[in-house]
């Protein structure tokens, strides 16, 4: 390993596993979003069953990405933990609800009953998505930090309106990564609703993505110094930029599996702008930014880190074969059956 960076490697191996979990977990917590706005018991099922098969697998991204950053940046993970501990155990209880009313819903045919669980599907997959993006937002804008890096701000402190504009935007991103999954995998009546809500889907993201932009950019300056010292890292900004804007294009060409792949590239050029703004930081201090952690200062042992690769070489390969068959094995329009939700 002589030679290589492995703190940048790990950073590089999180940053992907994070952003595995935003593609494949994104859609499932927008058709959630949408989910209340379908108003027959038949098309809730649908809904349900479309995402039925993978959301749980889709999960586990999001527990390897955290698993992965314990292991290579224990006192980041202890930090941000510590930090956001309301807001993530707010995000663990809407999770948690979220996959409850998925199971419980359609066990007891009473309208109350599904009403209730289909109000938690619907609110948990929001406040999920949100909370996920002022998470986000905090990280762009920076956490006051002491110089121990223990967290040293309140709750107020990072419902700023930076933040919510960040976390609005998450939600936009994940209704139309979902609405133009829901069209992908359903037909008749429910298939052309969803084509008309995804069109106002997109334009949703749309206003929320070029705000959110000129926000970053007017008042986190910092976040395109990278950009500014390294030209050539400017061509993902345009990748990103065709990506977002080729999403309208190939749906209203009917074209719905080569829109949701743009949406894909869009959620993941998002978060490599993301990665490449914080870099070299995890957790950026503000106002002193002497106290930031970076995947030097908060790496574990370049033992640790080297062991860790190996594991990951041969974890990563298993996880994305997982993925690929499970998609595959459900592709495919969706059908109510007996063994459905």
């Amino acid at each position: 390993m002589r030679g290589i960076d492995l703190n940048i490697i790990w950073f590089v191996l999180i940053g992907a596993l994070f952003m595995g979990y935003a593609i494949l977990d994104g859609f499932d917590l927008g058709v959630g979003a949408w989910h209340l706005l379908v108003k027959k018991d038949e098309d809730r099922r649908v809904l349900l069953n479309v995402i039925g098969p993978v959301w749980d697998g889709n999960e586990t991204w999001l527990v390897t990405a955290g698993g992965a950053l314990f292991a290579a940046f224990p006192e980041a993970y202890a930090t941000v933990f510590s930090g956001f501990y309301l807001p993530f155990m707010l995000l663990l209880v809407a999770l948690i609800f979220r996959a409850v009313a998925i199971e419980f819903r359609s066990k007891q045919p009473m309208r109350w009953w599904r009403q209730m669980w289909d109000v938690s599907f619907s609110l948990s997959s929001i406040l999920s998505a949100l909370l996920i993006g002022v998470v986000l937002g905090n990280l762009i804008s920076g956490l006051p930090l002491s110089p121990d890096h223990e967290f040293a701000g309140t709750l107020g402190g990072m419902l700023h309106p930076y933040a919510l504009l960040v976390g609005i935007t998450t939600v936009a991103l994940f209704m139309m990564h979902g609405s133009i999954y829901v069209v992908l995998k359903t037909e008749g009546t429910i298939h052309d609703r969803f084509r008309r809500w995804a069109n106002g889907g997109i334009i949703f993201f749309i206003i929320c993505y070029v705000t959110t932009t000129m926000a970053t950019l007017i008042y986190i300056p910092r976040m395109a110094t990278s950009f500014r010292n390294h030209p050539l890292l400017f061509g993902v900004a345009v990748l990103n930029m065709l990506a977002v804007a080729n999403i309208p294009r190939e749906f209203n060409h009917g074209r719905e599996l080569r829109a949701f792949f743009s949406s894909c590239a869009a959620v993941g050029a998002l978060l490599v702008l993301f990665g490449i703004g914080v870099f070299p930081n995890l957790v950026i201090s503000n106002p002193v930014p002497g106290n930031s952690l970076t995947i030097y200062n908060a790496a574990s042992s370049l033992k640790t880190l080297h062991i860790m690769l190996v594991i990951a070489f041969l974890g990563m390969p298993l996880v994305l074969v997982y993925t690929a068959t499970i998609h595959w094995i459900f592709r495919g329009k969706v059908k109510l059956g007996k063994a459905s939700y």
